[in-house]
């Protein structure tokens, strides 16, 4: 049976993902379906750079604004609900692009993970509370080891301080019985061309400490403030860089601009933790759009009608 093709776009911030995809879904006939963790969230707007609705009436967008902060959009759900739009699209006779991407979550979709049914993911989610809760008694140390003695081969490439990461990799193993580190099958689900878009270290640097500030102009304080008073029913969707660093400041604890460079310094962290992970997890085709713009677009299109071909 022939795959479905799909078109994915990864990168971190700042690189011209939404630029590229809305040109790329002009001339393909395509659809969006955001791979964003924090972009299924509603209200949760500026600090997770989400389409403005003019961009979103430009092709049609899926998967954004679909959960309220106190629900939970997991990865399994993420799966299921793009697997079905991508046949839809398909059927449509339109390219499915999946655009920007959670690590995990992205591997779910394109390699068809295991994840369990929506009564695993309610008993995942228990999991994760009781690993979090273990992390509030203890050091990150202690959730590291504790992870290095059932998967070794996962602690191994996951740095203590990136609790969130080992967290995951726990609740992977308790709810699947399955490693962490044996968790990436060998093949791809779909027929799937995937564009990376990165530029120079600095320069990206530079790029993301400019657009936290344009972030900070546009109102991401006031949206910070609410995700904040919601935090007590919202554990999952108020963990995202660009809230989470405001709350010392809402609480007295630090000035604004100490809990704005922290939100400058954690998008850079994980901007490198992006680029690892794509470039260890998954078939990426590397582009550079912010420093050869006109070079790599015309390689992007070609690569592309190259791929429609076979």
């Amino acid at each position: 049976m022939k795959k479905e093709k799909i078109i994915v776009i990864v990168g971190p911030t700042g690189v011209g993902k939404t630029a590229l995809s809305l040109q790329v879904a002009q001339q393909l006939k395509g659809e969006i379906i955001s791979g964003d963790a924090m972009q299924f969230y509603r209200h949760l707007d500026i600090g997770t750079a989400k389409v403005t609705p003019a961009e979103q009436a430009i092709a049609p967008h899926h998967l954004i604004d679909v959960a309220d902060i106190d629900e939970r959009f997991t990865a399994f759900d993420f799966q299921q609900q793009g697997q079905q739009l991508i046949t839809k699209i398909t059927d449509r006779q339109h390219l499915p692009l999946i655009v920007g991407g959670t690590g995990l979550y992205l591997q779910a979709l394109l390699y068809d993970m295991t994840l369990g049914s929506a009564t695993d993911a309610e008993q995942d989610f228990s999991i994760r509370n009781k690993w979090q809760a273990y992390l509030e008694q203890h050091s990150e140390t202690d959730l590291w080891q504790a992870l290095a003695k059932i998967d070794p081969d996962a602690a191994a490439k996951i740095p203590a301080a990136n609790t969130r990461r080992v967290i995951r990799a726990l609740e992977v193993y308790e709810t699947t019985g399955v490693l962490f580190s044996q968790q990436k099958p060998k093949e791809l689900r779909y027929d799937t061309f995937i564009i990376g878009l990165n530029c120079e270290r600095p320069v990206l640097y530079e790029r993301i400490n400019q657009r936290v500030d344009q972030m900070v102009d546009a109102g991401l304080i006031e949206e910070a403030r609410w995700a904040y008073e919601r935090r007590a029913t919202s554990p999952q969707a108020v963990r995202g860089i660009g809230y989470k660093e405001f709350f010392p400041y809402f609480d007295g604890e630090c000035s604004l601009e100490a809990a704005i460079e922290q939100v400058k310094q954690n998008s850079r962290h994980y901007a490198k933790r992006q680029l690892t992970w794509f470039r260890n997890q998954i078939p990426v085709n590397w582009y550079n759009l912010v420093e050869h713009q006109e070079a790599d677009l015309a390689r992007i299109q070609a690569d592309i009608q190259t791929w429609l071909q076979k």
